[in-house]
């Protein structure tokens, strides 16, 4: 999963925080950062930070992080830039200034490595003498499904073209799971 960890100091804590590449927030496939409690995700008390700020998100095509922009009248300064419009992106060491708060990348963690899924063995079926086929077993370990990376619920591997059916979120970043049999 493609991960950047944000490190700053807030009302006198150091404060840290993951930002993954889909998580759950108040504006779909991005995390803001500002004051405004109803409108960011992540939240700064310093006054000169904007009510909201800037986001971050990850771009699939890039396969980076990018900040965007969001308060044209007062711009952040990314590695010593000032990013008045558009985006920029962010890498390891980062320094990213909203006002006089500072915060800087630690990490980034981008995973290249296509999704792999899994599908349960497939029975093969048998014929007996008489040449009808036999009714296989099911799998007593239970079904595969895709968990979806932002709300996590479970849906069929069929679901994989489609999206997740509770969010829309695109599942090529899921997670097959084990879903237990009901008894």
């Amino acid at each position: 999963m493609n991960a950047l960890t944000l490190q700053w100091h807030d009302a006198g804590q150091d404060r840290v925080q993951d930002i993954y590449e889909q998580q759950p927030s108040k504006n779909p496939s991005t995390v803001r950062i500002g004051r405004d409690p109803m409108r960011c995700d992540i939240l700064l008390s310093h006054p000169t930070v904007s009510g909201l700020h800037v986001e971050i998100f990850f771009h699939n095509q890039q396969q980076c992080f990018y900040i965007r922009n969001l308060r044209s009248p007062n711009p952040p300064m990314i590695d010593g830039q000032q990013l008045v419009q558009g985006e920029m992106p962010l890498h390891e060491g980062s320094i990213i200034y909203l006002g006089q708060a500072k915060l800087q990348v630690t990490n980034v963690a981008i995973n290249n490595i296509p999704a792999t899924i899994l599908t349960p063995p497939q029975p093969s079926v048998q014929l007996r003498h008489d040449h009808h086929p036999t009714t296989p077993p099911s799998p007593p370990e239970g079904v595969y499904g895709l968990e979806c990376p932002r709300c996590h619920k479970v849906s069929p591997v069929e679901n994989l073209q489609i999206g997740c059916p509770w969010c829309g979120t695109s599942l090529a970043a899921s997670v097959s799971v084990l879903v237990a049999p009901n008894n």
